[in-house]
């Protein structure tokens, strides 16, 4: 075990849906594939065009603010953060220094230090020795979010993350799509054998939740071995390269004042307190029910922990099981349903993940499945292969059922022509059970189920077996 005591700081960058970018009436669209159409001369950078505060932009993150619990600032102003790279068409970005939307809160655990709004730069793309730009991406609002250097450990840096983005999905503000940039971690870490931080190293390029653990685990195993053999670890930035696993050197840290913050002269200052729909009580009024606020409801519906975090790991999950848990109202059926939606159906879309989930399969559809279950209208393996082409195809359960022949077989005649069969072939078996091995009758069960392809009712069967062995 480690010596050297970890310390991460995580600063997390969403870009915000709204229609227009932060400060120009060009079109916010993230689908976009055509390169520099949804541009202007405000994001363009072109002298003596004025900008505008996108209002809907500083609500989104008001509101995140109030689900973090932080505090939303009464005077707030934008500033000009200063320096010359050529997705920086103004030789500035608009952003937040002194003053941001919000302060404090936290979330998962972990402390939140601000959360401020800024504009997105343009999207570089380079080819041989060929640099391109887009700017389809400039302007559009960015909400940042910097934690309090009090994670410490990978596993904790992903759960923070993961929640995050769960949080900005279920209140509407962002999609948060980290494969397409919407959502970019970056990751301070430090390590320590004192109660003093070490020195500081950024990792970027951080484009998935996996990536943003294997990082930080490379870095402390970095930063050990260059403190272990006596050098000195620089403040600096880093990227992440997937394909290696590890991090490589970009760029010497800037501090704060190489970006010769100052305030932005175009825009007015904002004070929070006279715009009503942003008052601390209004904001948090109109919030939808939060991550953990469901995860409290699951787990009174009696919901085991894991299948919780299941079940709420994804918008579309959630509304499903909601829909699905008005549908059955009966506490045995919802834990039926439970169990089909964690390992069947979960265990579809991890086998077919780029499919979208629940694009075939209704709540409706799947209530009346586990309502056909729970009635012993079809057996267990019956309902897998009903549940599997509802989640391919769509469809009715009754009528799949129908045309299948998947209705549980209980008919007395249908099962005595199956248990004559298997008893035939099955000689050995049955005289063993006569002579008291039980589990000889689960075979034969068995072989019943087998025979029938699942649809007789098992326990039909073995009352057939039974009256026909004597």
């Amino acid at each position: 075990m480690s010596d050297y005591k970890l310390t991460i700081g995580l600063e997390i960058h969403a870009e915000l849906k709204t229609n227009t970018k932060m400060f120009c009436d060009s079109k916010n669209d993230p689908n976009e594939r055509e390169s520099n159409v949804h541009v202007c001369p405000i994001c363009m950078g072109h002298p003596g065009t004025l900008p505008v505060i996108n209002k809907k932009a500083v609500e989104h993150v008001c509101r995140v603010g109030a689900a973090l619990g932080g505090t939303i600032a009464d005077f707030t102003e934008f500033d000009r953060k200063n320096y010359f790279y050529p997705d920086i068409p103004k030789g500035y970005q608009i952003s937040q220094y002194k003053y941001p939307l919000v302060s404090g809160g936290n979330l998962n655990g972990v402390d939140i230090t601000r959360v401020h709004l800024e504009e997105d730069t343009a999207r570089s793309m380079h080819k041989g020795d060929e640099s391109l730009v887009d700017f389809n991406r400039a302007g559009i609002p960015l909400m940042e979010l910097v934690t309090e250097p009090v994670i410490h450990s990978a596993e904790q840096a992903g759960a923070f993350a993961r929640e995050l983005q769960l949080l900005l999905r279920t209140l509407g503000v962002s999609d948060a799509n980290l494969e397409k940039g919407e959502m970019r971690i970056e990751a301070n870490i430090s390590i320590s054998k004192t109660e003093e931080f070490g020195t500081k190293v950024e990792v970027k390029n951080l484009n998935s939740f996996r990536s943003v653990e294997r990082a930080i685990a490379y870095e402390f195993a970095r930063q050990e071995k260059m403190l272990e053999a006596g050098e000195e670890v620089v403040q600096q930035t880093r990227g992440w390269d997937e394909g290696k696993q590890e991090t490589f050197g970009q760029r010497i840290k800037e501090g704060a004042a190489e970006y010769r913050y100052f305030p932005e002269p175009d825009l007015p200052k904002l004070v929070l307190s006279e715009i009503p729909e942003l008052a601390i009580k209004t904001l948090k009024k109109a919030l939808p029910e939060l991550p953990w606020e469901k995860r409290e409801r699951y787990e009174a519906l009696g919901v085991k922990s894991q299948d919780v975090v299941d079940l709420v790991a994804s918008l579309e999950r959630g509304k499903f099981f909601d829909e699905v848990v008005e549908n059955l109202k009966d506490a045995e059926k919802v834990k039926r349903a439970v169990n089909y939606l964690t390992s069947d159906v979960a265990g579809y879309y991890n086998e077919y993940s780029d499919e979208v989930e629940f694009e075939k399969l209704t709540p409706g559809a799947f209530s009346e499945l586990i309502e056909m279950v729970c009635a012993d209208k079809v057996s267990s393996r019956g309902a897998k292969d009903i549940l599997r082409i509802l989640l391919e195809e769509g469809g009715a359960p009754m009528n799949i059922a129908e045309e299948k022949g998947l209705f549980q077989v209980e008919d007395t005649e249908t099962l005595k022509v199956a248990v004559l069969e298997i008893i035939s072939e099955n000689k050995t078996v049955v005289e063993e059970f006569k002579g008291g091995k039980e589990a000889s009758l689960q075979f034969l069960v068995g072989q019943g189920m087998k025979k029938t392809k699942g649809a007789a009712n098992p326990a039909a069967l073995k009352k057939a077996i039974l009256d026909e062995i004597g």
